[in-house]
């Protein structure tokens, strides 16, 4: 099969899709691999070390979709990227279909066969290519959190941990799966008081266990949400419905409940974010100011770390990659229940029921396409 990796086009995106080691894998098994030139020297991979892996440099991005069989690559085909799709073509990455309409009808047209990172299961109910991702973006929350926090940057002028005579920053976490724990621990590190929030008791049992009393563990309701507002500095988004859109856990009326200068991060906003006054920023621009409260909801937030990202992205996918190459995305989904519950289109057909309901558009069983 002809694997195509495209220079990523999202501004301020710095991952690529495959990594020179993805590459060398894919061609020891008989691939031909075409790499975008520059596609990784952003991650610190140059066009001569995926040359040494036996990959081709393809000039533009034109050239390289035309040839590829299977486009792999990190963020979601931009619109300029969407029109150089094709039936018959499958494309693995990070879709994000639910909040998106525009690009899940341009998708559509297309006719390719499109599988979600987001959405490829594991037998533990976990999202492994996801995991990773949302791992780099909870340990970036609250560090990106404490610079917004800066008063140079509008925020209060809090410390994440304080000083000696000095009370450090309160910090809420919304929501206590990967993103909230990964979370959880950096800015527990950085002397934060923290609470995390969940409406699963286990979860919250066993981030007490984990913690060791470190933080504070608290059911999500609203009235306790509201009771903790007033006095946190921090608020974190991390909550999470596998394809769907996510809930809107903090209204702009609830703004009004914390103090001038608090910062909110909303790590969900790939799936339309978490809070109602919520929009997707962009490294170069990263935060506003709503009702006197900084927002940042940058939309590709491990982009800022794209080596690690990157690479921690290419251990995931490196397999599942490999096997739609190998076997070719009907058997190898067929083979795999899933894989199969990362397709998210074929043919012009929504297969992601969370998606459709999203955007009230008829889905087909994923299973009954691959049959037929």
């Amino acid at each position: 099969m002809k694997i195509g990796c495209p220079k990523e086009t999202k501004p301020q995106e710095f991952r690529v899709g495959m990594t020179p080691n993805a590459a060398h894998e894919a061609v020891e098994r008989g691939h031909d691999v075409l790499i975008e030139t520059n596609a990784g020297t952003e991650a610190g991979f140059e066009d001569e070390v995926y040359e040494q892996a036996g990959a081709r440099i393809v000039a533009n991005a034109r050239d390289l979709y035309e040839q590829a069989d299977m486009i792999v690559k990190v963020k979601e085909p931009q619109p300029d990227e969407r029109g150089l799709l094709r039936r018959g073509q499958v494309l693995f990455a990070y879709l994000h279909l639910a909040a998106d309409a525009d690009l899940t009808r341009d998708l559509l047209k297309s006719g390719v066969t499109a599988i979600a990172y987001e959405t490829v299961t594991d037998d533990s109910g976990g999202l492994p290519l996801l995991a990773p991702m949302s791992e780099v973006a909870g340990r970036l929350a609250p560090q990106t959190g404490s610079w917004a926090l800066q008063k140079a940057n509008g925020g209060s002028g809090v410390l994440m941990g304080g000083v000696p005579g000095v009370r450090p920053a309160n910090v809420a976490i919304l929501g206590g799966g990967v993103v909230g724990t990964a979370a959880a621990r950096v800015a527990v590190g950085m002397g934060a008081n923290v609470t995390v929030l969940d409406r699963s008791v286990s979860r919250l049992s066993y981030l007490d266990d984990m913690f060791m009393g470190r933080l504070t563990t608290q059911f999500s309701d609203q009235a306790g949400l509201n009771d903790l507002l007033p006095r946190m500095d921090m608020v974190i988004g991390a909550v999470l419905i596998p394809g769907a859109s996510t809930p809107k856990l903090l209204s702009r009326d609830q703004l009004s409940l914390l103090k001038p200068g608090s910062v909110l991060v909303d790590v969900a906003i790939d799936q339309g974010g978490c809070f109602e006054t919520s929009h997707a920023t962009t490294h170069q621009d990263p935060i506003y100011e709503v009702d006197g409260i900084i927002h940042y909801c940058v939309g590709n937030m491990p982009g800022a770390v794209a080596r690690t990202a990157t690479i921690g992205l290419n251990n995931a996918t490196m397999p599942l990659m490999l096997a739609l190459a190998g076997k070719g995305w009907q058997r190898a989904c067929a083979e795999d229940p899933h894989l199969r519950n990362g397709l998210n289109l074929h043919d012009g057909q929504l297969t992601y029921a969370a998606v459709g309901e999203a955007l009230g558009i008829e889905t087909k069983k994923a299973a009954d396409l691959i049959d037929a």
